[in-house]
C-alpha cells in the first residue's frame, strides 16, 4: 500500500467545489483545508507509488479549479 499527501492549490472561491470533487475519489482517505500557501491536503491511499501518481495527474489535476499540486509520497521505515 502506498500513500501520498497532495497539497492543492485552487483558483479563488472554488475551494468547496474541489473539496466536494475530492470526496468522490476512491482513494482519498482524508481531505484537510488549509491556511497558508496551499487551501488543501488530501491523503491519498493506492496499491503503489504510480497509482499515487495516476491518481494525482489523471484526476486531481483535472477537477475544474485546481490550479496547483505539490504531492509527497510517505514511506515506512
Amino acid at each position: 500500500m502506498a500513500i501520498g499527501f497532495v497539497h492543492v492549490k485552487t483558483a479563488p472561491a472554488a475551494e468547496r467545489a474541489v473539496y466536494n470533487a475530492l470526496k468522490d475519489l476512491e482513494e482519498a482517505v482524508e481531505i484537510h483545508t488549509l491556511f497558508g500557501e496551499y487551501d488543501l491536503i488530501v491523503k491519498l491511499e493506492a496499491e503503489d507509488i504510480k497509482d499515487i501518481g495516476n491518481v494525482v495527474v489523471d484526476k486531481i489535476e483535472t477537477i475544474e479549479g485546481v490550479e496547483d499540486t505539490k504531492t509527497l509520497i510517505g514511506m515506512d521505515f
